[in-house]
């Protein structure tokens, strides 16, 4: 185990990162950006598909995990067998603590969307590139003014396309809360992703933290009393459907990418996952975006050109003393 430990450290020299950032690949970028473009298609088609998929909101988030641990399956045991044996004990914890975050994450947000305004569920849930941000500040990386900057811009974009409806009535506060709980969770798991992907695979992270993500929905359901089957072969077709664009395309290409790009970064371009679904919902559902949701665009991408331009101003200018990086 020491000598593949070795092999693994000679093959990948390290570099100074700030702790959290992911351990950022220099080079790595273009492909990653490519990659996130096409995660952001994968999870823009989740609110779509789960409108349209009759379920409920606990079931379709157990199934969408439970399909993605299926397909996973046959690479993780063949290819990747080895490396999931000698994880480690930490490796492990830190991805069953990120399947646990995913899980808080889908408990709670989904159930929102039936208790507020879709709006506000949304405005609220897409917080989480703020709690990134202050999660890193608490673990000693300060990210600097134009990153601030960005994020605040982007999450303004939201707030333009979706609007602010708070509710005063307690089962809309309860939806409202739920929804910033689901951001801060969502903000957690990428985290814990990327500490994970500096130095395990893609296929062995996501198969321990999918896997553990089932197993607590799972359990969440039968309590809940929600149904987990029984459903019309069309549903069934939009749970695959589901899992092989929000997950596997989705979630399991934003782990692959948050190693190179680092948390701050692929947070914030999740935001572009609310103007993606407008889209998709005009397209599919014949849903027309309104009006401010151009502008809204716009002012989210500009928000996102700022983190990436502060994350690359990082990159050049290296460690500075005091920054929190050892």
């Amino acid at each position: 185990m020491s000598t593949a430990r070795t092999a693994r450290t000679a093959a990948h020299p390290a570099t100074p990162t700030a702790p959290g950032d992911g351990g950022r690949v220099p080079g790595a970028v273009p492909l990653d950006i490519a990659l996130l473009t096409v995660a952001i298609a994968g999870v823009s088609l989740s609110a779509p598909l789960a409108a349209a998929t009759a379920a409920p909101a606990l079931a379709i988030a157990f199934w969408r995990n439970a399909m993605a641990v299926g397909a996973l399956t046959p690479f993780a045991l063949w290819r990747h067998r080895g490396e999931l044996r000698g994880m480690g004990r930490r490796a492990v914890l830190l991805s069953a603590g990120a399947g646990a975050l995913l899980a808080v994450h889908f408990g709670t947000w989904l159930p929102s969307l039936h208790m507020t305004s879709v709006a506000s569920s949304t405005a609220l849930v897409t917080t989480t590139p703020i709690w990134t941000a202050l999660l890193l500040r608490l673990r000693g990386h300060r990210p600097p003014a134009l990153a601030w900057l960005g994020m605040g811009l982007a999450i303004l974009g939201v707030v333009i396309l979706t609007g602010v409806d708070l509710s005063a009535s307690p089962r809309a506060l309860l939806g409202d809360a739920l929804a910033l709980l689901g951001g801060m969770a969502a903000a957690g798991y990428v985290l814990l992703g990327a500490e994970v992907r500096r130095s395990v695979s893609t296929t062995a992270y996501a198969y321990v933290c999918y896997a553990t993500t089932s197993v607590l929905l799972l359990v969440t359901c039968l309590v809940a009393g929600a149904e987990l089957g029984g459903y019309s072969g069309s549903t069934w077709l939009r749970l695959v459907a589901l899992m092989v664009t929000a997950q596997l395309l989705g979630h399991t290409l934003i782990n692959r990418v948050v190693k190179g790009l680092g948390p701050s970064v692929t947070s914030t371009a999740i935001l572009l996952e609310t103007p993606g679904a407008a889209l998709i919902a005009a397209l599919w559902l014949g849903q027309l975006p309104s009006v401010a949701a151009y502008p809204a665009l716009a002012v989210i991408l500009g928000g996102l050109a700022l983190v990436i331009m502060a994350d690359g101003k990082s990159r050049t200018d290296g460690p500075r003393a005091g920054s929190g990086v050892s």
